[in-house]
């Protein structure tokens, strides 16, 4: 069992990560059915909440059914990411996560995200003052460094345990790496097979099969795995892995139903949250993974993300099923 301060959690843990246009309540409730054990909101900017920014605050929504969840957080001013955790308490969520890792330039450049591991002392003394803002556990999302010449993980994530950090979840890229290049586990591994660190150590990049996921888990040791981009548009994956870790077999893929119930549904959920137009065209980014590997797919796929109401939409998964209802995945 692990343990993220009092929630108690499964051997070795799968995490839906947080990313931002993507991990929103219904993707998130997919996921969360498919066997995610823990799910992050899209991250928040710290600065948005404090001006009540319409979008920072709906992205605090979160339902019963997601538990456990945590709501992720940027910024790097002091006072505004205090101020954050009082608003953010008010969406009782069971874990605060702070965004150290995020690469983009329009974050990094207000010294936030990864931004910050141009300045660890500043990184400690904001995890301190927050883990003291709040009973809720604070957790952090990290990369192994700014750029290859300053990879000081193993420190930095026994340092943010000392001040109160509850887990920390680590990308195994650096800021300079952006997404190119593979993910470097090996110094994540350091951090977990550090003496002194008593904290779940989950791992983050490239995590695109069952079988990484279980070379994580057996090869690198860690206490579980935080995934991202394999998810997208395939909350399938998390059931997929932990049927692997079970049998030492794959299930099944999904079958075309399947994945015409998941996109319904899915769609559905967003319009009754978001609204017609944004539910439609928020969704759009999962129906190429929804429906990866079925040939000549792409006048269909073409119709899904141009169609602007959502009867048309429907409409289209019904032809689906009618054209390609047989098709058998390899």
């Amino acid at each position: 069992m692990v343990k993220i301060d009092n929630i108690e959690l499964p051997d070795f843990p799968l995490l839906l990560a947080p990313m931002e246009d993507v991990s929103d309540p219904p993707f998130r409730a997919l996921c969360k059915e498919q066997g995610a054990d823990v799910v992050y909101t899209e991250f928040i900017s710290s600065e948005g909440l404090i001006r009540d920014a319409a979008k920072s605050m709906m992205k605090l929504d979160i339902y019963e059914k997601e538990r456990p969840v945590g709501i992720q957080i940027f910024g790097a001013n002091l006072e505004s990411m205090l101020q954050t955790i009082d608003i953010v308490e008010k969406s009782n969520p069971d874990i605060i996560d702070i965004n150290f890792g995020c690469p983009v330039k329009k974050v990094v450049s207000k010294g936030a995200g990864a931004g910050i591991l141009k300045d660890i002392d500043l990184m400690v003394k904001l995890t301190e003052a927050m883990v003291k803002r709040t009973n809720l556990p604070i957790t952090v999302k990290t990369r192994l460094g700014w750029d290859h010449n300053s990879i000081k993980i193993v420190e930095v994530a026994e340092r943010l345990q000392d001040v109160g950090c509850k887990a920390i979840s680590i990308h195994g890229r650096t800021r300079a790496q952006m997404y190119k290049g593979d993910a470097d586990w090996k110094p994540i591994a350091e951090v977990k097979n550090n003496s002194r660190m008593h904290i779940p150590v989950f791992g983050n990049g490239d995590i695109n099969s069952p079988e990484k996921a279980m070379e994580m888990r057996d090869r690198y040791g860690l206490d579980g795995a935080m995934i991202g981009r394999a998810t997208i548009g395939y909350p399938w994956f998390f059931k997929e892995v932990k049927h692997f870790f079970n049998t030492g077999e794959h299930l099944p893929a999904p079958t075309i139903a399947d994945r015409v119930d998941i996109a319904r549904r899915h769609l559905q959920m967003a319009i009754d949250w978001k609204g017609e137009r944004l539910g439609i065209v928020e969704t759009r980014r999962h129906y190429t993974n929804y429906f990866k590997g079925i040939p000549h797919f792409k006048e269909y796929r073409l119709k899904m993300v141009t169609t602007d109401d959502s009867e048309g939409v429907f409409k289209i998964f019904d032809e689906v099923i009618h054209q390609f209802g047989d098709y058998q995945f390899s």
